[in-house]
């Protein structure tokens, strides 16, 4: 991380703030955010990651309009905990899609993936003018229900079976908050 991009506060708090991901950050993504078990689990994530198809990755998504993808750092350190991305950015209907990681188990529990979470959908609702941000979370994953629940996330529905992961299926939950329900 060179000391330029530290600098970079596109959106923050106190504690955290967001800012782009840059070419740099590359390296420290996949040896910190792809590979643990945990984190793989929580998310689903099963695919085989290279260095190579994280650097495509990055040019894909780094040119795309639909989306906006953040990493998630500490005021008083600099340090990247996590990222989050709002998707499917469509401006006719005013609605995206999100999802948060928190990398290292180190910062799981403290509501720093909920205080991203507030910032960003804060940003979407009075910054893009969106009206529905939606999401969804694998039903095993309670601690992330409870922190959506906490912004006014709702739940809209079950995808049964969607996740075959460690020889099981399980449920994914979808949610969504409306510009009028959002709790900051």
């Amino acid at each position: 991380m060179t000391k330029s991009n530290r600098t970079i506060k596109f959106l923050e708090t106190e504690r955290l703030y967001l800012r782009p991901v840059e070419e740099e950050d590359l390296d420290f993504i996949y040896t910190h955010a792809l590979w643990d078990k945990e984190g793989r689990r929580l998310t689903g994530t099963q695919s085989v990651f290279s260095r190579k198809v994280v650097y495509d990755w990055f040019e894909r998504v780094s040119t795309d309009s639909s989306r906006i993808d953040l990493l998630i750092c500490m005021q008083d350190t600099d340090q990247v905990i996590g990222d989050i991305s709002m998707l499917e950015i469509d401006h006719q209907n005013r609605n995206a899609e999100m999802r948060v990681s928190i990398f290292d188990q180190a910062f799981w529990g403290n509501g720093y993936g909920t205080e991203a979470m507030a910032l960003f959908v804060n940003y979407g609702f009075k910054m893009l003018n969106l009206h529905r941000i939606s999401l969804d979370v694998f039903a095993y994953n309670e601690r992330a229900i409870k922190s959506y629940q906490k912004l006014g996330f709702v739940q809209e529905g079950i995808k049964r079976d969607q996740l075959f992961y460690d020889g099981e299926y399980h449920d994914s939950i979808m949610m969504s908050v409306l510009a009028d329900e959002f709790i900051k």
